[in-house]
């Protein structure tokens, strides 16, 4: 019961940051403000790893580099803490461990797509004026802009969420086919 209750607050912890990190990478893509409270929040939170990081990796191709390693290193960590809760050695899973770390890092973004998605939609019925809305748009707004294009519109219903969050879900279930049962993550 201890063993699963520690994987539970590991899990909870290594995927919160993961997803924090991936936000961050996220909030960068789509260029929002840096002084917005939201990106604050972020920085804050994620720059003690980010920035030294950078310091070595820096940013090509409009990519912030740092923050995808440190997503990936969060997600090493976090396999390592798993196998050490359950008393195997870390480095056994060291050649399919860096595969499995960047499926995870991938699961992770899938699922803070999802999330993000599903907040913005619910909050634009609840309260479309709320502050969060800005950003949720500024996030979504790439990946929705695509399907509004396609779907047609049905008056003042926009059914764009809901299929990016059918995508998503797809896109996790795919992704736990391929290697992520083997650990149970």
């Amino acid at each position: 019961m201890f063993g699963d209750i520690a994987r539970f607050l590991l899990n909870i912890v290594f995927t919160l940051y993961g997803a924090v990190l991936l936000l961050r990478l996220w909030l960068q893509f789509v260029r929002l403000p840096p002084y917005n409270p939201v990106s604050r929040t972020v920085f804050q939170v994620t720059d003690w790893i980010v920035i030294p990081l950078r310091r070595v990796l820096g940013g090509r191709g409009g990519i912030d580099w740092a923050c995808v390693a440190a997503a990936w290193l969060t997600a090493l960590v976090y396999l390592a803490a798993v196998m050490l809760l359950g008393g195997a050695n870390p480095l056994s899973i060291l050649p399919d461990g860096l595969w499995i770390a960047l499926l995870l890092m991938l699961k992770w973004g899938i699922n803070l797509v999802m999330w993000v998605t599903l907040l913005m939609a619910i909050l634009s019925w609840v309260n479309p004026s709320a502050p969060a809305m800005p950003v949720l748009y500024a996030l979504t707004a790439p990946l929705l802009d695509p399907i509004r294009r396609i779907l047609p519109s049905l008056g003042g219903l926009d059914l764009s969420p809901l299929v990016l969050f059918l995508l998503t879900q797809i896109a996790l279930m795919v992704l736990s086919r391929i290697g992520l049962p083997i650990f149970g993550l």
